[in-house]
């Protein structure tokens, strides 16, 4: 693992346009995607580590396993439940200010 920057995010501008060649072939179990996704989420890491180690700047987004996701987002939760409403109670206004406008 490098621990320059520089190095790193173009190590991550690679493995993004190789990630897109093999992407182009539309077939998301090919080997060759696999392969060009596993190079990418390694160079990712790779620069965020060295990204931070040099500069004690963190990238603004993480990225997560998808069985992790799932953990943090259960469907049918409350919380999901208290967006709904919220949702609701803007579309109840809205239509609101539609009917005083008749």
């Amino acid at each position: 693992m490098t621990n320059d920057p520089r190095s790193a995010l173009n190590r991550l501008i690679a493995a993004f346009e190789a990630h897109l060649d093999a992407a182009a072939a539309g077939d998301e179990l090919s080997p060759a995607v696999v392969a060009a996704e596993n190079n990418l989420q390694d160079a990712f890491f790779t620069y965020d580590d060295a990204l931070f180690t040099a500069h004690g700047i963190e990238l603004p987004f993480d990225i997560v396993d998808s069985d992790d996701a799932d953990d943090d987002y259960e469907t049918g939760s409350d919380e999901d439940d208290d967006y709904d409403d919220d949702y609701d109670d803007d579309e109840d206004e809205d239509e609101e200010d539609y009917e005083d406008e008749d």
